[in-house]
C-alpha cells in the first residue's frame, strides 16, 4: 500500500528536500504540500492523506497546533513532527498533540522514511537520545490520569502570544481566532501574569525560544 503524505513546512526548499527523500520510496508519495499549519489542518480536512509531517515552527499556526487539531477534526490521520530543536520538552508536547514521532531535520535523510512507516504502523518513532522507556512512561502516565508535566500556557494562550508575536493587534487576534477584543485582553494579560512578563517585546522574546514563531 501507498502512504499518502501531506507535508508541511513554510520554506519552499525544505518542502522540496523532503519530498524527494519520501518520493524516493515505492510505499510513500506526496499528495499534498502546506506552507503553514492552518492550511495543513484545511488539507487534512478535504485531501484525507494517510499522514501529516508538520514542521514545529510555521506561521499562522504552528505544528503542534496543527496537529492538536487534526487529531481532533481528522484522527484518522496520522501526525509526525519534524523539527530542527532537539528538545525533550517539544518532543513530549508532541507526544501529547497526538503526534506518532519526531524527527529532527538534521537527521531527516536517515531517520523520515523509517519514522513514517513506523507511524503507519502505529509505533512511536524515537530520535536519537530519547529511549523507549522514557516513552513508554511518559505513555503509562497519560492512561492512568497521573500527572504530567504540563505546559505553563494553555493551546488558546499559545495561539495569542504567536500572534502577538507576530506583530498583530488585539482586534486582529479576535477577527482571526473569531473572539472578542475583551477576551484577547484577558489572554493577554493571563499571559502575561503566568510568565512574569511586562511588555510585547518580552513575550516575543519568550515565543522565539518556544519555537512558536520563529526568528
Amino acid at each position: 500500500m501507498t502512504v499518502r503524505v501531506l507535508l508541511a513546512d513554510d520554506h519552499t526548499l525544505v518542502r522540496g528536500g523532503v519530498r524527494r527523500i519520501l518520493d524516493a520510496e515505492d510505499d510513500l508519495r506526496v499528495v499534498a504540500e502546506a506552507a503553514d499549519g492552518a492550511e495543513a489542518v484545511e488539507l487534512c480536512c478535504s485531501a484525507r492523506p494517510d499522514l501529516a509531517v508538520l514542521d514545529v515552527s510555521m506561521p499562522r499556526m504552528t505544528g503542534l497546533q496543527a496537529a492538536r487539531e487534526i487529531s481532533r477534526r481528522v484522527p484518522e490521520v496520522r501526525t509526525l513532527m519534524l523539527s530542527m530543536h532537539d528538545n525533550e520538552q517539544y518532543f513530549f508536547a508532541a507526544l501529547k498533540a497526538g503526534a506518532s514521532g519526531y524527527v529532527l531535520k538534521s537527521a531527516a535523510d536517515d531517520d523520515l522514511v523509517e519514522a513514517c512507516r513506523a507511524a503507519m504502523r502505529g509505533e512511536p518513532f524515537l530520535y536519537a537520545g530519547v529511549t523507549s522507556t522514557l516513552v513508554g512512561d511518559f505513555l503509562e502516565r497519560m492512561r492512568r490520569g497521573d500527572d504530567v508535566p504540563r505546559p505553563l500556557l494553555t493551546p488558546r494562550e499559545e495561539e495569542v502570544i504567536k500572534l502577538i508575536a507576530e506583530g498583530r493587534t488585539s482586534r486582529q487576534i479576535a477577527a482571526e481566532l473569531v473572539i472578542s477584543h475583551k477576551t484577547v485582553e484577558r489572554h493577554r494579560a493571563n499571559i502575561l501574569t503566568k510568565l512574569g512578563m511586562r511588555d510585547r517585546t518580552e513575550m516575543t522574546r519568550y515565543a522565539i525560544r518556544s519555537g512558536l514563531v520563529e526568528p
